[in-house]
């Protein structure tokens, strides 16, 4: 059991410096930096650990890219609803597609909508400048992004039989 949980703890920590490394390649849409490799880690915590690890990696990320100003506040809500949802639709049904229409819908819509109070009180924007659904759309363009690029990593670690074995090799 101890040993299991080395090798998942590793696996996390793997993930979470590609995620850190993948902010690099951010993209500006509408004032939020588009991380699409978060979104990928993600899905393949998902896949391979589980949501909670998911979770994990994710607010450990964004903490990482806010201590390093690689990221924004927005990190925050931008990724964890997206892990959690996508943790547990894979969780429940083993389904991969499943698993990255609830990544898209964890972060875009839940994620989009909690970065409001999150803009408002804690970076200071004005109310009346910023709509409920402001970052709806650039979390949508992000994760959908990082959705599709799971898609095909996901799609050819299951041909070569490397998912498979990395799965059974953590439970």
């Amino acid at each position: 059991m101890e040993k299991i949980q080395t090798k998942k703890l590793c696996a996390a920590g793997i993930l979470c410096a590609v995620a850190v490394v993948g902010s690099l390649f951010s993209v500006p849409v509408f004032g939020s930096k588009c991380a699409p490799v978060q979104h990928m880690v993600n899905i393949l915590c998902a896949v391979t650990l589980g949501p909670w690890y998911g979770v994990c990696v994710a607010f450990g990320a964004s903490l990482i890219r806010n201590i390093l100003g690689l990221g924004s506040l927005m990190a925050f809500p931008g990724s964890m609803f997206g892990a959690l949802l996508c943790g547990i639709a894979y969780w429940k049904t083993r389904n991969i597609p499943a698993t990255l229409i609830a990544e898209v819908f964890g972060t875009a819509v839940i994620g989009g909508l909690c970065a409001y109070p999150v803009a408002i009180f804690l970076m200071g924007q004005s109310a009346a400048e910023l709509a409920v659904y402001a970052y709806v759309v650039p979390f949508l363009v992000s994760t959908a992004g990082g959705a599709i690029l799971s898609a095909v990593l996901i799609g050819a670690l299951e041909r070569t039989g490397a998912l498979r074995m990395f799965q059974d090799m953590q439970a």
